[in-house]
């Protein structure tokens, strides 16, 4: 068995027991230490980018949305494009925890926690936008059907409102999901913690969890029932997200492919954002051992496979406007092709059709900064194709004399790199605070490791790292030594 076939069937590439799993997690927590410079750098760009972000929101209620590029008629701009971009990185998280979890993929038990938390941020950054873009988030409430005097209700045949109800229902059960999934892990926390507020506060958050028989089983039902709900919400969120633009009848927007191709721009934006985030904690943390290179062979094979969904979605494009001989429709593509935005246009092509076809490769995907680049470009390219979708297609309608250049300005991109800000902050107290890897899932895989009695090749041994033949052993011991 070759050495890379070797460590690409274990999931865990370090002999450990069940308390040398637990400390390899629960030291983030109860180790300050561990965070060092690197840590406190991140921290305070994100507190930075946060500050940034409540000076756009006070300026933006004082002034209006006329601080904005947006005009007649692009009236839906940076502030629908960061929405949508948004709620797409947020899908791998449900996708990780849910899909994966009914499919028994055992190698999620590493990455749901951590891509579940993003799911949560992104979701918080994403909900600002539409709030905001009203330009009377005070109103708010006059979007759910709430009992008034007036016998008022909110207009359901509007896609908007529509997003109001997916958003929210994808938050709350998101939520839900990622809470419950920890209270276990923080009953470990409790019962290790050294520190009085430490174990006050994990006690509190752990709910009574005494790991009996019956919380167990409680467990496993809420868990199933709850992954049966966020299944579908994978596929209905971002599908009525989609509905936003494939119901209009804007030149480049009312087409049937936007949601099965909106939502696999989503999970390829998702996964995407996972990797940036997890090869440098896998890194600085030492979590080499638990979060192993199958682990990111598999994400990128995903990414790679919804990334050419979406490519797919552009050659339909391009066909659609061009086997129409709708004029509206063909005017549009050649301005996207050669007009004043084709600089955006060529480049999301580069990013999202050519760049991760480098994916392909197993040798590029065993390579981290690889990785790491392609899927910085990836998280560029989506954003791209979002402006390209929205606002570039609104300067060019069926009123010539209409058409306006729609040119962002500073309190656009300040707001938008403040929500970036937003989420690495989150982020960083993730991972200071809270477990960033299933504990007892992984207690589980562990369990499963030592105990496979599945089918064995004739020459191989059970060992801390699966069935491997034997004479495989020494390359996998070597890999585990560096």
């Amino acid at each position: 068995m070759a050495k890379q076939e070797v460590l690409n069937d274990v999931l865990i590439t370090k002999p450990h027991n069940y308390e040398s799993l637990e400390d390899s997690i629960g030291r983030l927590i109860l180790k300050p230490q561990l965070h060092k410079k690197a840590w406190w750098i991140f921290f305070l760009v994100g507190l930075a980018g946060t500050g940034m972000l409540g000076i756009s929101i006070t300026w933006l209620l004082y002034q209006g949305i006329g601080i904005w590029g947006n005009n007649v008629p692009v009236s839906w701009a940076f502030d629908i494009v960061n929405f949508v971009w948004w709620i797409g990185i947020g899908h791998a998280g449900t996708l990780i925890s849910a899909i994966l979890l009914l499919f028994k993929q055992q190698w999620r038990n590493s990455i749901n926690r951590f891509a579940e938390a993003m799911t949560i941020f992104a979701v918080m950054c994403a909900g600002m936008y539409p709030l905001l873009h009203t330009g009377r988030p005070w109103n708010a409430y006059w979007l759910f059907p709430y009992p008034n005097i007036l016998g008022m209700l909110p207009q359901f045949r509007s896609a908007l409102e529509w997003d109001v109800f997916a958003v929210s229902t994808y938050f709350t059960i998101s939520l839900v999901f990622w809470f419950m999934g920890l209270i276990p892990d923080f009953a470990s926390m409790r019962d290790r913690s050294t520190n009085k507020f430490g174990k006050v506060a994990f006690a509190l958050l752990s709910m009574g969890w005494r790991g009996s028989n019956q919380h167990w089983h409680r467990y496993e039902q809420a868990n199933l029932l709850l992954a049966g709900l966020s299944t579908p919400l994978v596929l209905s969120v971002h599908t009525i997200v989609s509905y936003d633009f494939a119901i209009s009848i804007v030149p480049g927007w009312n087409v049937t492919v936007f949601p099965p191709y909106f939502v696999a721009g989503a999970v390829f934006a998702g996964f995407a954002m996972v990797l940036n985030f997890l090869i440098p904690v896998r890194a600085f943390y030492g979590l080499k051992d638990l979060i192993t290179m199958r682990h990111i062979d598999w994400m990128c094979k995903i990414m790679l496979a919804t990334g050419l969904i979406v490519l797919y979605g552009y050659i339909l494009e391009v066909f659609y406007a061009v086997y129409s001989a709708n004029f509206y429709e063909y005017k549009l593509l050649m301005d996207r092709f050669q007009g004043p935005y084709a600089w955006s246009y060529w480049l999301l092509i580069i990013c999202n059709g050519v760049v991760p076809q480098l994916m392909w490769s197993q040798k590029m995907r065993q390579r981290l900064w690889v990785v790491w680049g392609v899927s910085a470009v990836v998280g560029l390219g989506m954003w791209l194709e979002r402006f390209v979708i929205i606002p570039v297609s609104l300067t060019n309608n069926y009123l010539p004399s209409s058409n306006k250049m729609y040119i962002p300005t500073f309190w656009d991109f300040a707001m938008f790199f403040g929500t970036m800000g937003f989420f690495l902050m989150l982020m960083m107290l993730f991972i200071r605070f809270l477990p960033a890897i299933n504990v007892f899932e992984m207690k589980d895989l562990l369990h499963k490791v030592l105990n496979n009695d599945s089918k064995v090749e004739p020459n191989a041994e059970r060992t801390p790292y699966g069935n491997a033949p034997k004479e495989a052993l020494p390359t996998v011991e070597k890999e585990v030594a560096k």
